[in-house]
């Protein structure tokens, strides 16, 4: 057993807990009961209260002594007994039950209404009689002053099967195109019908004729539509003989006096997915209201939330115990699940241990269910103009968004966006003109959006190839290689037109014009030094080789050309030169411009820079060292100093001139 408490109420979910396996024997059932602790404390109400795949629907016969529940697979009926608490037949049937009914006190007459357009009839010892239906069947009713048997569809007509007499009578005929849900008043016997077109007929079986009209659809237009569909009726239930539900597929519930055609109560589950079922609590005025996710139990006469009841999985079927606080929902899982309410009133007769179990039970687990507010990010905040209500009582921080009071995001919507409705309807009128015009040529293109030139040529490839064409535009693999723009291939991009030559080939003959200025380039560039590194001067070699050499050195030049453009088109940087006001400037600035003249091996000797550079030709080795200048030693320094004073003591003899001798001597 669990215990949540939701809204303040305290909820026990009487289904949860681990299963013993049935081909278990007893002496390893005790054995497991001794070392498991959950096992000892778990309640099993029912026994067998379970499907072997997935629970369809849910009845309690009149009596109170029955249980009857469907599911699949295979399709079956099961019947428990109360008194017991468990099972007393079980009975596989032909196909999938829709929905059944009981038509006696006890489980001694039923009849099921079946996917494939068949109805059933069952008596205590099996199956008693089969037959069919012209169109497939979405609910029955049962009107039993004229043992009537009503069956709606997809359909314009409401069969009519008389059990009594055994044979079919004249059908209704409604103005709807199907009909989804269908009620009987068993006060009075008048019938409803929920319509696909959000209208609710009311037919009197005893004239045969239709008594009005209501349409449900024009109170349900706060609404976000989705589509351009009417809200369709998909739930309906008297609550006595002058009140009805209605439950739409925009999770909408209406309640309704059949004297006006007003709604008394609009309830709204903010679900936006259809009402399955909806159900009255006859002591106190409480409404359940079921969609596939929440069962909400609500005031019928001020619509404020009582409490809810959540499952991890989808429900598909609410039956309430009458009198009794507990409820039972057949779900999209094995084990049917069972919900008891002590606030609702007490535990059935057969089960009435429950009410001294939970007071002395206390709570072990505590949730909390903020209703009637909706969830939005902080983005959708401040759309709506509401950011300014951080920090106060009407945002309620939870997680990465906040909840703000329904009645409040309604009224800054409809004030942030006030024609909202109108370009909605706009876009959708448009949308059908488009449809109903189309353009004269088609033209179907199957290229994805991103990288279209790769994805044809991958299915040229695959075309020629005879394989399947796109086999890798479906792999998951590669996927986003043409969705995210990101994987965008980007042509003019160097790597592209180095790497791939052939490709930027190809891509010049589609566009010749801008290729062309780019290839005048000088004859003085093909003389370039870089480019011998390109050349392919033996005679063996191909001519797709050579092909494929002159394109890259044409990219090379393109590249070349462009980023000599991108400097010129630059402003020159200014160097500024600081000049101090010592006596040697004039020599710094000689000293720079005659390093930046000299050659590199010239200024890494100056420098004292020592590295060794190491080149491979063939087997051969050849090694460079650079070495610094030796320092002088103090020898060769005094030596120096010598000749320096000496040069100026000596007499300089260049001003005598030789004699010459005569030549007689």
């Amino acid at each position: 057993m669990q215990v949540s408490e939701i809204d303040n109420v305290k909820i026990y979910n009487l289904s949860v807990g681990k299963s013993l396996p049935d081909w278990l024997t007893e002496r390893k059932k005790r054995a497991l009961l001794k070392k498991n602790v959950d096992l000892r404390r778990r309640i099993e109400l029912i026994q067998e209260f379970d499907m072997p795949g997935v629970s369809t629907s849910l009845r309690v016969s009149k009596d109170g002594q029955y249980i009857m529940a469907t599911g699949i697979y295979k399709p079956r009926v099961k019947c428990y007994d109360v008194n017991n608490l468990s099972l007393k037949f079980e009975r596989c049937l032909d196909s999938e039950v829709v929905k059944f009914e009981i038509l006696s006190e006890d489980y001694s007459k039923l009849v099921f209404l079946q996917c494939d357009r068949y109805v059933e009839f069952h008596v205590g010892h099996g199956r008693h009689y089969r037959l069919r239906v012209p169109r497939f069947g979405r609910d029955i009713a049962y009107h039993k002053p004229s043992c009537d048997l009503f069956v709606v569809g997809a359909s314009s007509e409401v069969y009519r099967l008389n059990l009594e007499i055994g044979q079919f009578l004249a059908p209704f005929v409604t103005k709807a195109n199907e009909i989804n849900c269908c009620a009987v008043n068993e006060e009075h016997g008048l019938l409803i019908l929920g319509t696909e077109s959000g209208h609710v007929e009311a037919w009197d079986p005893r004239t045969k004729s239709r008594q009005g009209i209501l349409d449900c659809a024009m109170h349900c237009t706060d609404s976000e539509y989705k589509n351009d569909k009417l809200p369709a009726i998909t739930a309906a239930k008297f609550d006595g003989p002058l009140r009805m539900g209605i439950g739409t597929s925009t999770g909408h519930v209406l309640l309704y006096d059949i004297r006006s055609s007003k709604p008394l109560l609009v309830k709204d589950h903010m679900n936006e997915i259809p009402i399955k079922a909806l159900e009255f609590h006859k002591q106190m005025n409480y409404v359940y209201s079921m969609d596939s996710t929440v069962v909400k139990i609500w005031d019928k006469n001020t619509g404020k939330q009582y409490t809810s009841i959540e499952s991890s999985s989808d429900f598909n079927d609410l039956c309430v115990v009458p009198n009794t606080g507990l409820n039972m929902m057949a779900v999209e899982d094995q084990k049917m699940q069972i919900y008891y309410i002590p606030s609702l009133g007490p535990a059935p007769r057969w089960c009435a241990f429950l009410d001294n179990l939970t007071e002395e039970l206390e709570s072990s687990a505590s949730q909390t269910v903020y209703d009637d507010y909706k969830f939005i990010t902080k983005q959708e905040l401040e759309s709506l103009g509401l950011d300014h209500l951080l920090g106060t009582n009407l945002l309620r921080a939870y997680m990465h968004g906040y909840f703000v009071d329904v009645r409040l995001y309604k009224r800054a919507k409809s004030i942030a966006d006030p024609f909202a409705f109108e370009q909605y309807k706009k876009r959708k009128i448009r949308e059908k003109i488009e449809q109903e015009r189309p353009s004269r040529i088609n033209v179907e293109d199957n290229l994805p959006k991103v990288n279209r030139d790769l994805a044809s040529k991958l299915m040229d490839n695959d075309g020629k190839k005879k394989k399947h064409a796109g086999d890798l535009l479906k792999d998951d693999r590669f996927k986003a290689l043409f969705e995210n723009p990101d994987f965008e291939v980007d042509k003019q991009a160097e790597e592209y037109r180095l790497i791939n030559p052939v490709l930027s080939r190809s891509d010049k003959s589609k566009d010749k014009k801008p290729v062309a200025e780019d290839m005048q380039v000088d004859d003085a560039e093909d003389k370039d030094s870089d480019m011998e590194l390109y050349d392919t001067s033996e005679e063996e070699s191909s001519d797709d080789d050579r092909s494929w050499v002159k394109e890259v050195k044409k990219q090379h030049k393109i590249i070349r050309k462009n980023k000599s453009r991108d400097e010129d088109s630059q402003p020159a940087e200014e160097k500024v030169y600081e000049f101090s006001k010592a006596p040697n400037s004039t020599s710094m600035i000689k000293s720079i411009t005659r390093v930046s003249k000299a050659s590199l091996g010239d200024r890494l000797s100056k420098e004292a820079f020592s590295t060794m550079v190491t080149t491979t030709g063939g087997n051969r080795e050849m090694k460079f060292t650079m070495r610094g200048k030796k320092t002088e030693s103090d020898n060769n320094k005094r030596m120096k100093k010598h000749h320096q004073e000496r040069k100026q003591f000596v007499r300089r003899a260049g001003h005598l001139m030789k004699k010459k001798l005569p030549k007689s001597l």
